[in-house]
């Protein structure tokens, strides 16, 4: 990460009478960028050639009554806005943490911590269209994370007031979402060796329940996802194991999703990893359909540089037995770090 700039905090706290820095703070930018080339068999992918560049800002201050006070902005590739974070701590109780347009708040932080060296078996780019566990991060949410629990032990609570609804800007509200959900509620919680007592090993899961304006024609029930897993490293080896199901509250069309992955990386020495990774994903509907993607991936890493080659084939790509959706693609990528 490269510190490209420092502003002080007293320059931009001037309309805010009622917050002081005792300390001036910092503001970083980061970037990264890319480059892909994928290959996807009988199937007509265009040019396979794809750049994707991103850049944030993360600024950090301490206040006078001894909290602290971070942000984060980040914006992705064509100069879009991404989402921003601001996390105040308070010193005996812990971080709250107000997201906006943010992924991995509450549940969909979890939504699957397989073990793998790039990206999930069904993140290579098929268009697989799995449904993963997402909660509450819909919309814009306030997450606590407290202190006060065991070495080894984090616990997070994530609510949004409207679960569908984010990316409200100040003095504004996001509208009437289209949808049924309401409010969303997130429990999570991950336990490390520190606790468990064995080198290596590592337990988490959560809950969630989003409230749902209930219709009975489409829907009858409120919507609940749920999420356990395991992983344990030893040498060079992680190995990893994760369910989830959720259940969406719906009297017709796709009801329910239930999940299971695995996965299993090897770190040959600081730069070079190769992983395996397998994910299933069946959909309870008028018939059920299993959606399968699996990956095989070698990463390298040199500098600020990463190169990787990822080998993935998928099986009835958003749950549907037709033909054509089934696919093997290679990808080559290179990510650079700034």
């Amino acid at each position: 990460m490269n510190k490209l700039t420092k502003i002080g905090a007293s320059a931009l706290c001037g309309s805010l009478a009622t917050i002081s820095a005792a300390n001036a703070g910092e503001l970083a930018v980061t970037g990264s960028a890319i480059m892909t080339w994928s290959s996807i068999e009988s199937s007509s992918t265009g040019n396979p050639l794809g750049i994707n560049s991103a850049f944030g800002l993360a600024g950090s201050s301490e206040l006078e009554n001894g909290w602290t006070a971070g942000m984060s902005i980040g914006i992705d590739d064509k100069n879009t806005y991404s989402n921003t974070n601001v996390t105040i701590g308070v010193p005996g109780l812990g971080d709250f943490r107000v997201s906006h347009g943010v992924s991995g708040s509450g549940i969909d932080r979890m939504d699957d911590k397989t073990p793998n060296v790039w990206e999930e078996a069904y993140g290579t780019g098929l268009s697989t269209g799995i449904d993963t566990v997402a909660g509450a991060s819909g919309g814009s949410n306030i997450e606590f994370t407290p202190s006060m629990t065991p070495d080894g032990l984090t616990a997070r609570l994530a609510w949004s007031p409207n679960a569908c609804g984010s990316g409200s800007t100040d003095k504004s509200s996001s509208g009437v979402c289209s949808g049924v959900t309401d409010t969303g509620l997130d429990i999570t919680l991950s336990a490390s060796s520190d606790l468990l007592g064995v080198e290596g090993l590592s337990i988490y899961g959560g809950i969630s329940r989003i409230d749902q304006h209930q219709n009975g024609a489409a829907t009858n029930d409120d919507k609940d996802e749920e999420t356990v897993g395991i992983s344990y490293a030893m040498g060079g080896f992680t190995v990893g194991y994760q369910v989830s199901k959720e259940d969406l509250g719906r009297a017709t069309g796709a009801t329910k999703y239930s999940n299971d992955g695995y996965g299993i990386t090897f770190s040959v020495n600081d730069n070079l990893s190769v992983g395996y990774n397998h994910y299933e994903s069946e959909q309870s509907n008028d018939t059920n359909v299993t959606a399968e993607a699996t990956s095989m991936q070698i990463s390298y890493t040199m500098g600020g540089a990463t190169f990787v080659l990822a080998e993935a084939q998928s099986d009835n790509n958003n749950y549907s037995t037709a033909a054509g959706n089934d696919n093997d693609a290679t990808t080559v990528s290179v990510a650079l770090a700034f």
